[in-house]
């Protein structure tokens, strides 16, 4: 049987009993009492009817309520449980990765010594390397400086040499010396064939 059905045969065991005890009230009481049982009656059959229409209407509209009240409930359970499962899920993924913080802090930490030492030793080669250049372009530039100075040493030298000969020429030279010079050329040029 049905819900509504089941519903229907209480009322209407309801109203036979009512009737039944409403009818021997008034079979026991008499002529007067018979109109006071007949208000009381219809006191009874009002409060039957209010009462049978409330449970019809709490009958029929409150079972969908509750029943889509009940859907609502259940798909927030749903939802806050699949949202708490994420949550948690994060809250172990946070905590796994705290866990390894500190580890991958040391790693860092290692890496970043070790990537520090290996520029220090680069930087080292390279301004080794860099003196050397120096050094070399510095020696080349000396030497270079070196030979420039002789060559003008040299140069000096044989203008003085030159300068020395002539002032020592013009004082050796008179003009009786010149004079012999050139007769003794002419002489050798003289002696020569054609």
């Amino acid at each position: 049987m049905t819900r509504n059905r089941l519903l229907f045969l209480a009322v209407s065991i309801l109203f036979v009993f009512l009737f039944a005890v409403v009818g021997t009230n008034a079979a026991e009481e008499g002529g007067n009492a018979a109109s006071e049982g007949a208000t009381e009656i219809f006191k009874w059959i009002n409060f039957a009817i209010v009462a049978g229409v409330i449970v019809w209407v709490f009958g029929k509209l409150l079972p969908p309520g509750f029943r889509k009240r009940a859907e609502a409930v259940s798909s927030a359970i749903i939802d806050a449980t699949s949202a708490k499962a994420a949550a948690d899920a994060q809250l172990r993924e946070a905590e796994n990765r705290l866990a390894n913080l500190q580890k991958e802090v040391a790693e860092l930490r290692a890496l970043s010594e070790r990537e520090a030492a290996a520029e220090v030793e680069r930087l080292r080669a390279a301004t080794e390397s860099d003196a050397q250049k120096i050094a070399a372009a510095a020696k080349a530039e000396i030497e270079a400086t070196e030979r420039g100075a002789r060559l003008e040493l040299k140069a000096l030298a044989a203008n003085l040499a030159v300068d020395g000969a002539e002032t020592l020429l013009a004082r050796q030279l008179t003009r009786t010396a010149q004079e012999s010079l050139i007769s003794n050329f002419v002489k050798s040029l003289e002696g020569r064939p054609h």
